[in-house]
């Protein structure tokens, strides 16, 4: 037997708008990580293309790609991924470094997003002294550091209990409000639904159903209802 290929993504076509939270949803080996990381120029595909702002991400060169993820690309992932060593603080300010914002700038500006995400009175403390869902808040300031236009949120409330990851969905909701920032979730949290623009449902790598929030919740009322 020769060599078996395994398309992880198959067919699949999605426009995300401009300030839109997506959700996309699946069982586990769905496809979701890989579209992930494809939208986030980390994986690049073998056919088809992806754009980012008009970017045609199979277009630039590895370098090109490391400066759009670090400017155009925010991420929050499910086991928050902070410094241990760094406070709050820092670790806002460490993707600045990297997009070249000078010290000053730096300060100013994590400050105020770790102000703006309930953390105003945590600048100072380490991760070991933060709870899980105030470095999760960490992390989503992180994700903002450089504003970027879009984020990739990969399972935020998958290590939270259900108040606290009810919290980092309405702090999710409120932040695209605000800044008007293109969110793409990978979720398995019901919760998501209530703050999605739209839900696509992945399984075995094609998109098998896109939804819009009221279809959902009209479907979700009607099943408790009958």
């Amino acid at each position: 037997m020769g060599p078996v290929t395994v398309k992880a993504l198959n067919g699949v076509n999605l426009k995300v708008r401009r300030g839109e939270y997506l959700s996309i949803m699946g069982p586990s080996g769905s496809g979701k990580t890989t579209l992930f990381n494809m939208v986030g120029g980390i994986d690049r595909p073998t056919k088809g293309k992806v754009f980012i702002d008009g970017i045609d991400l199979s277009k630039i060169p590895s370098k090109s790609m490391a400066w759009l993820r670090c400017r155009k690309i925010g991420y929050i992932f499910q086991t928050f991924n902070l410094i241990p060593v760094l406070t709050a603080l820092e670790n806002v300010t460490l993707p600045m470094i990297f997009a070249g914002v000078d010290r000053e700038e730096r300060l100013r500006r994590a400050r105020e997003i770790l102000e703006s995400v309930g953390l105003g009175d945590r600048l100072d403390h380490r991760p070991a002294e933060l709870s899980g869902g105030q470095q999760q808040r960490v992390a989503i300031a992180r994700a903002l550091a450089n504003d970027p236009s879009l984020i990739l949120a990969d399972e935020p409330t998958g290590n939270l209990d259900l108040n606290t990851g009810f919290a980092i969905v309405q702090l999710l909701y409120r932040l695209k409000a605000e800044r008007g920032t293109t969110i793409i979730c990978a979720t398995h949290d019901l919760k998501m639904i209530d703050i999605s623009d739209r839900v696509v449902f992945l399984r075995d790598g094609m998109i098998e159903n896109i939804e819009r929030r009221r279809a959902l919740i009209l479907t979700a009322e009607e099943f408790e209802s009958g």
